[in-house]
């Protein structure tokens, strides 16, 4: 790897602090029991940083979003991780009859109700909902979306980074929420890269990068425990993932990983 490669993180924490680094000061000196409530302090700094950094964070992983989700995102959508709602704006709506948002962190629930509004989604409607638990908390998720094998399309771009038991958790979405032969995931994640320099920074970088970034991990292989979770449609390529690589023969510390797999 080259040096400017591996000392890339400091660039985007730096730019955290000077984004989010004041206003959640603020926040806590004026709400200090926040100090006692380590995850809501995380949820804070993460919400702060992430409206200056959402949309270009977006922007970048437009062309992948693009030929992942607007052509195969269809009926009942589970929304892994919503952040801002982005997803909303890949969608093809005419395919759609719900979209429901996962999002613990309630700082960005004002986001995705505007975003969903603009198209249509709203708790009127009963086409929209926002479930504020993490990804982990599967018991409450399933009586939340009505019961298990209700959703059609589970959804999720760069969260499944920073959620908590990852193989267990990834496991049990997929297992509980999808429904049986047909249900689907698709997924654009940042996965442990192939290459072992960059494997090697990856997991040097993780513990640092987790603290400003709501726990994100840098190397975990995703795309391999998302593949491992069940049994899966590979009939005529129905399922498949593909490689997403920027930078020199892709050895970045950020390599990503897309993929639609379909439940037999």
């Amino acid at each position: 790897m080259k040096l400017k490669d591996i000392l890339s993180p400091l660039l985007d924490i730096r730019a955290a602090l000077s984004f989010a680094l004041l206003p959640f000061l603020i926040t806590v000196i004026k709400n200090p029991f926040l100090l006692l409530h380590p995850s809501k302090l995380s949820r804070l700094f993460f919400s702060l940083l992430w409206t200056p950094f959402s949309e270009g964070v977006d922007s970048a992983a437009r062309s992948a979003k693009q030929g992942l989700v607007t052509p195969y995102a269809y009926g009942v959508v589970l929304d892994i991780g919503a952040g801002h709602g982005h997803t909303l704006d890949y969608l093809d709506h005419s395919r759609i009859k719900r979209y429901i948002a996962l999002e613990p962190n309630e700082h960005m629930h004002s986001q995705i109700s505007a975003r969903a509004a603009k198209y249509g989604y709203t708790k009127e409607k009963d086409n929209f909902d926002i479930i504020p638990f993490g990804a982990e908390e599967i018991e409450r998720i399933v009586m939340r979306i009505g019961g298990e094998h209700t959703i059609d399309t589970l959804a999720t771009i760069m969260t499944l980074c920073s959620v908590p038991s990852p193989q267990k958790t990834i496991q049990s979405l997929i297992i509980r929420t999808l429904k049986p032969r047909g249900g689907q995931i698709l997924f654009y994640e940042h996965v442990q890269s192939d290459w072992h320099d960059v494997k090697y920074w990856q997991s040097m970088w993780t513990p640092i990068w987790g603290i400003f970034f709501d726990g994100c991990s840098m190397n975990r292989p995703t795309h391999i425990w998302i593949r491992n979770s069940t049994e899966w449609n590979w009939d005529e390529g129905m399922s498949k993932m593909w490689t997403e690589e920027s930078g020199e023969s892709g050895r970045q510390l950020f390599s990503f990983r897309s993929g639609r797999f379909i439940r037999q």
